[in-house]
């Protein structure tokens, strides 16, 4: 009984990610969920209180899904913390496949639309969404300090440009309804910070007398 008990959460959640994904928050009905799910309303009312704190469940939710692909993915094994930097930006545009809501962000959607209305909702999305750019952080901050320590930006808050810059994409992904532009938009942010830690170069001597 308490293993169904947690499926069916669980498949609440799920069906979350999917349908505000798709729809937003504010279109998505609990109706719309409980349909999604395969399961009765009643079952709904005896996981949360509200459509918000199933909203809350789910950031929750993708957030943790999301740290296990990341911690899991291939670039983290790499030995130089640039390569994992630039590893960390292949690996999001090759994710970037298939249907929207398949691979655009929760948190970044949500936030748009509830950080005046739902201040908890907007909580949780600025919490995961910043702890996630912690993440990326620890890789910059390695390579600045090997490559590029005399830099004067902040590695927090190239991490969040990093983050900033996805995020934009997904939305221009949804203006041109597919991936082709979010991609290309995570290319030129690997270029931008290839530029930014380009290992230092010794200096040339001048050769005239």
């Amino acid at each position: 009984m308490a293993r169904a008990h947690g499926d069916s959460k669980t498949k609440f959640l799920d069906a979350a990610l999917r349908v505000i994904r798709a729809k937003g928050y504010e279109a998505t009905t609990v109706d719309d969920i409980c349909e999604a799910a395969g399961l009765t309303k009643g079952s709904f009312f005896h996981h949360f209180e509200s459509k918000e704190e199933l909203a809350l469940s789910a950031a929750d939710h993708f957030a943790a899904m999301a740290e296990s692909a990341f911690a899991a993915a291939p670039y983290r094994e790499a030995a130089d913390p640039l390569d994992r930097v630039l590893g960390y930006v292949d690996f999001r545009a090759s994710i970037m496949r298939g249907e929207l809501p398949d691979f655009t962000c929760l948190l970044g959607m949500m936030v748009q639309e509830t950080y005046e209305t739902h201040p908890e909702i907007r909580k949780a999305c600025d919490s995961h969404i910043s702890d996630h750019a912690k993440t990326v952080e620890s890789d910059i901050a390695e390579a600045k300090r090997r490559y590029a320590p005399r830099a004067q930006w902040d590695p927090g808050s190239m991490a969040l440009f990093t983050q900033a810059v996805i995020h934009g994409a997904f939305i221009l992904a949804k203006a041109r309804n597919g991936p082709e532009v979010a991609v290309e938009c995570l290319s030129h942010l690997r270029r931008y910070l290839e530029t930014q830690l380009t290992p230092t170069q010794p200096k040339r001597r001048d050769t005239h007398v």
